[in-house]
């Protein structure tokens, strides 16, 4: 039977006293524009069914048709909230293919972690500002905001543009950070640490955010690994598995930092809070980066007149004929790139590229996790997701 016809048949199966609702793709609570059609019996949700697709932009079939360095500002419109992590997977895999990896200068690989941990606390102030929203809290949405704003104005700073930065390239750095860019950074980590601690009695530790959040959408971890979920989603669950740990790509092996998983301190182990929680305990761990970061970067690694962030940027990209994949962890979880290279070992262009957004594997896992709750609650699972649509339809 074929994914339609079962469809099909779950509709038509639906009892005559149950209701067919839908919500979105215009609906605030969605995230984006995702139909989530819902099979309920009262305010009882019996099955949620979700469609994509609303924001297909053909990405795999771009990147076929552009050189490697050409598909990077496309990268960026992916998860378009963590625009910086998304081309830095990329080039590294790219990197690796053309065998220059370990030829990056350390300067330029700690400036592209710095950069992509400051993304990665932008993208997580927003997947807790907006979560605060559809719970009902308005204020922690503005202080998330208000914080992120700051880091946009760096990484605008730094690239020249506020969200699809265009910034790391193949074999270097489109520029190399600003001068006093350091300086206002770690102001700006002075400046964020009190923040967060009352963004946490605001929200966090709320009792009402609790009670919603609490024992509801419950991710029991082997159903988590089974759907191929990953990030906050999978960590949510219990599981230690951060990829930037598992694989130490780039220099996070000469990092100090911690994994944050969820424990079921308020309710049950991979509920709404535990996620929620993971990506608060993650800015932490990221301040923690951007300040080894800093340290590195203000001392043996300081900026130096000669220095050129594309020295090594190579003449021609034509790796050699071969199969690869290269995965990184995103805010969202793991992002991945499936490369088939020219097989004349001759073009720039790749022959085959398909991209792995971690989007599609946690949202898949939302009618195995919504079946029985109150349909207040599936807008609690849904903003626990934290899902992008970009990378999700690609």
């Amino acid at each position: 039977m074929t994914p339609l016809e079962r469809y099909h048949r779950k509709i038509a199966e639906a009892a005559t006293q149950d209701m067919i609702l839908n919500m979105g793709p215009q609906h605030p609570s969605t995230h984006g524009v995702l139909r989530l059609e819902l099979i309920t019996d009262g305010e009882i949700v019996k099955e949620v069914i979700p469609h994509a697709g609303y924001l297909h932009r053909c990405f795999d079939k771009h990147a076929e048709n552009l050189t490697y360095q050409q598909t990077i500002p496309f990268t960026d419109r992916l998860d378009y909230l963590s625009s910086m992590n998304n081309s830095h997977i990329w080039v590294m895999g790219v990197e690796r293919m053309l065998g220059i990896d370990k030829d990056i200068p350390k300067r330029v690989e700690y400036i592209r972690v710095l950069v992509c941990e400051l993304n990665r606390i932008a993208s997580h102030l927003i997947s807790i500002g907006t979560y605060g929203i559809d719970i009902g809290a308005f204020t922690p949405f503005l202080w998330c905001f208000r914080d992120r704003e700051h880091i946009m104005g760096m990484l605008e700073w730094a690239s020249g543009s506020r969200m699809l930065y265009n910034y790391i390239w193949i074999g270097g750095l489109f520029f190399d950070l600003p001068v006093g860019f350091e300086e206002r950074c770690r102001e700006f980590v002075e400046y964020f640490k009190p923040k967060m601690t009352e963004l946490n009695e605001l929200l966090t530790n709320n009792q009402i955010f609790i009670s919603r959040t609490a024992n509801v959408g419950v991710l029991p971890l082997d159903v988590a690994i089974n759907y191929g979920c990953s990030g906050p989603m999978l960590r949510g669950s219990g599981l230690k598995w951060d990829l930037r740990r598992i694989d130490n790509y780039s220099v996070y092996g000469e990092l100090d930092f911690e994994v944050p998983i969820g424990t079921g301190a308020m309710g049950t182990t991979g509920d709404c809070w535990d996620r929620n929680k993971v990506r608060v305990d993650e800015i932490g761990e990221s301040l923690k980066i951007i300040e080894q970061c800093l340290d590195r970067l203000q001392k043996e690694l300081k900026r130096t007149p000669e220095f050129d962030p594309r020295a090594k940027l190579p003449r021609r990209l034509a790796p050699k004929a071969q199969d690869y994949y290269m995965r990184g962890e995103c805010s969202k979880g793991e992002l991945g790139f499936y490369f088939i290279t020219d097989p004349t070992g001759k073009s720039e262009i790749p022959f085959r590229v398909k991209a792995r957004g971690p989007s599609f594997n946690n949202l898949s896992v939302i009618s195995e996790i919504s079946k029985g709750v109150m349909i207040a609650d599936l807008i609690a699972i849904v903003g626990s997701i934290d899902f992008v649509l970009g990378e999700l339809d690609r």
